[in-house]
């Protein structure tokens, strides 16, 4: 008998100062039963560092044609693809011929500065691609906050957020490895 997913909703209230964007967001996530809650909290999170009214989740670990979340103009256009972890060069070389931007998020600590080490050169070519890099203190520290149904306050200014509870604060401050430029439409 095949395992299901497990659905979890988190409700953001975003403040981000650097973008001017602001706005709440209620997330219905499904957790496939080989994601792990750290690549949860971290799909999450990258929903709050790009939150826009048409940023959505892809079909992520079941479906390898799509990113993990992704936005698209009115056309259909892939304006943004965003993938998590470390993904294969070669799907990152393809989501920069198809999308104007990329972004991964990387955590995973170790693996991710090995990961790095591997690629980097290879990625540093693609002037659509930024890298980003998440501790792994910070992952552990909005994995602890996992429950069934959250609720979260996001701030984020000069490129740090500020993760918020009831009554608990975590301050994540992404490292940028690579700076992309997105290419016009």
């Amino acid at each position: 008998m095949a395992l299901k997913s497990t659905v979890v909703k988190a409700e953001l209230q975003i403040s981000d100062m650097d973008r001017h964007y602001y706005g709440t967001h209620g997330l219905t996530l499904a957790q496939h039963p080989s994601e792990t809650d750290e690549r949860l909290m971290v799909r999450v999170l990258a929903f709050a560092l790009f939150a826009d009214d048409r940023l959505e989740f892809g079909k992520g670990l079941s479906n390898d044609e799509e990113p993990d979340l992704w936005r698209k103009d009115y056309t259909g256009l892939i304006e943004q693809w965003i993938d998590l972890g470390q993904p294969d060069e070669s799907r990152i070389r393809k989501a920069c011929g198809r999308a104007n931007e990329v972004i991964v998020v990387n955590y995973g600590g170790r693996a991710a500065d090995l990961w790095w080490d591997k690629n980097g050169a290879l990625l540093a070519r693609h002037r659509n691609l930024t890298v980003l890099d998440i501790a792994p203190d910070a992952v552990d520290a909005i994995t602890a906050l996992m429950v069934r149904s959250m609720r979260f306050s996001v701030m984020i200014q000069d490129g740090e957020m500020q993760w918020l509870t009831d009554d608990q604060v975590v301050a994540i401050a992404p490292t940028i490895r690579q700076a992309g430029l997105a290419r016009a439409a």
